[in-house]
This record gives C-alpha cells, structure tokens and sequence, in this order.
C-alpha cells in the first residue's frame, strides 16, 4: 500500500502549480507594500521543516534583497522574556501549521513593537494566519503525512516568488514557472533512488553536504532520514566540513553531495573528490552530467535548473530517499515513532 508521506510527495508539482496559478497576485501585493516600508532588516521565525526553509529565506534575500536576515530565537521571546528591538525591520513567521506558540510569540512581540509580520502558512485560521499583518497562504490541502513534503516546498515556492517579485525581475519570475516541471522529472528517479536506499540502509550514519543555496536542503533532507529511517544524518556546509566534521570520512561511510551546477559547483567538486579518496560511498545530486558516467550512485538533477531555485527541486530526491530508506529498514513512514504532526514548542 502506497503510504500517506509518498502520496504527498507525488502531490508536489500540482501544488507548487497552484501556488504559481493562485497566489502570485498575493505575492505581487505584498512586495508592493514592502516596497514601500522598505525593511532595514528580515528577522525569520520557524520550527522544524519551516526552520529549513527559513534558512533558504536568509540566503535568498540576503542575497538578492541585500538586506541582513537573520533567523529568531523564540526562547528569547518565551523563556528568557528578553526579545530584541525589532523596529524597522520585517518579521516573517513560517509554518506549516501556524500554531507552535514560540514563532506566535515572536509575531506578537514585532506587532507589539510595531513592526510588520508576515505569515508564510498552509493552515490560513491558525494563530499565525490570524495575527499577521500580512498573510501568504500555501494552498497545500491537508497535509496527512506527519512527516512534511509538499509544504516544505510550497514554503520555498513562496520565499522564492517573494524575492523574485519584490525585484521585479522578468528571468527569476520565468525560472519560477518551470519548478513544477523540474519537480516532476526528478521525481522519475524513483527507483534508482530505491536501489540506492536498499545499498546503505544498514548504516546507522551518513553525513550530507551542501553549499550556499542548498544549506537548506541538506538540512531537510537529514530532518526527514533522522525522523522516518531513524539514521543519524549530519548536515554540513561544504565549508564548515572541512573545519573537522571531514575526519569522519572512512572506508564505505555514506555521503551524500548536493552539487547542483552553480557558483559553488567547483567547491562542491573539489570536495567530493576528497571524501572519495578517503574511501566515502557517494551518493551525487547533480545536473552536471559527467557525474552520471563515473559515479553508480548518481541522481539527476533538471539539466536547466537555476541554482537560485535548486533547493526547491533538489529536496525531493531527499524526500525520496528518506522514504526508501525507512521501508528498507522495515519502518512504517506514516507512523514515526515519538512524532505527532503539530509540534507545539515554547
């Protein structure tokens, strides 16, 4: 029987489609009037599998907006009763479920202190999608599976369309079409994926590296191995692993690397070089097509993707593996043990 968790993994290019067909004129009346304000800084507050793409949210409009993101710490807000001065600013809260009661607190300490929030949320009446300034539905549907998909990447779509639109650029806004095109063709990797998981799935550890825009995804993707395959998978930037983490590379330990073509394509390939000379079973997510004929345990990426939006794509075969991985274990992906599908923290 097909499980809840890989039904809405197939689910995502419709959805992502929908945001794009649904929500861009949303999207467009929301950068209007950031425009406007004109944030001196972003302050972004999430949990879990939203606290990922928050990390996707501080490249992109640091990058692009060349505006200071930095990612809240809500204990400041609910333990310590300590929250930062936050005037001038932009607080974006983000949440599949809008309910965990830290990101609310951070929210309402912004409006306290006057500044705007925005709320990035699938669940419209939640605490979060009442209480925001401005609101950016996801237009997911339920979503059943405990473990998150197809709202991970709506959340991306979103970041992605907000930064696209406040520029205003016609080349970002046409590489946004094209995501539920990419998502579908990655999607065939399917049963190499499979192949894959059944290869390693008697590992307890495997370590997953990445650079610059894909930091993102090299967290998601070890979130959901950690949470449905029960496997410690270590996420790293490419540049932090060669600070230490790189003297866990042995003979036959699993690494996956997150290369897609791109400013940090070069560091990626250097890297991955290394940790096979140390003796490390690579797993390669890439559109660079030379991988595909030296290495076995190559997944491909959209030939034509941007880097900008590869984490949006590049996280499903993540998605993908980590539901390989937990069936060849013998685990039941709908039914993680210790998870419930509302977290709610303070």
């Amino acid at each position: 029987m097909v499980s809840q968790f890989e039904k809405e993994i197939y689910e995502q290019p419709s959805v992502l489609s929908r945001f794009l067909d649904q929500r861009i004129n949303d999207v467009k009346a929301i950068t209007t009037f950031l425009r406007e304000v004109q944030p001196k800084f972003v302050l972004v507050a999430a949990r879990g599998t939203s606290d990922n793409a928050a990390i996707y949210a501080k490249y992109l409009l640091s990058a692009f907006l060349r505006i200071p993101v930095g990612l809240a710490i809500p204990s400041l807000y609910t333990l310590y009763n300590q929250p930062p001065q936050m005037r001038q600013g932009l607080v974006i809260g983000i949440s599949q479920s809008g309910e965990s009661p830290d990101v609310l607190a951070v929210m309402e300490e912004a409006k306290r202190q006057q500044t705007p929030t925005l709320a990035i949320v699938n669940q419209v009446d939640s605490p979060l999608g009442r209480s925001a300034d401005l609101l950016l539905p996801l237009d997911c549907g339920e979503e059943k599976a405990v473990a998150a998909s197809k709202t991970h990447t709506a959340q991306l779509l979103a970041i992605a369309s907000l930064v696209a639109m406040w520029l205003n650029d016609d080349q970002m806004l046409r590489d946004l079409s094209s995501i539920p095109q990419y998502v579908q063709q990655v999607l065939q990797a399917h049963e190499r994926v499979r192949e894959i998981a059944e290869q390693i799935k008697d590992h307890n550890r495997l370590l997953i590296v990445g650079r610059g825009y894909t930091h993102c995804t090299t967290h998601e993707i070890a979130l959901k191995i950690k949470e449905l395959a029960y496997i410690s998978a270590d996420p790293y930037s490419a540049a932090d692993f060669k600070h230490g983490p790189i003297a866990l590379v042995e003979e036959g330990f699993p690494l996956i690397a997150i290369a897609p073509l791109g400013k940090t394509f070069e560091t990626m390939k250097t890297l991955i070089q290394e940790v096979q000379q140390l003796g490390a079973d690579t797993i390669i997510l890439s559109n660079h097509l030379d991988f595909s004929r030296d290495h076995h345990r190559f997944v491909p990426l959209p030939t034509e993707l941007p880097e900008w939006i590869s984490p949006i794509v590049a996280v499903v075969p993540g998605q993908l593996l980590a539901l390989c991985l937990t069936i060849a274990r013998g685990n039941d992906p709908d039914k993680p043990r210790s998870l419930k599908k509302v977290t709610r923290t303070i």
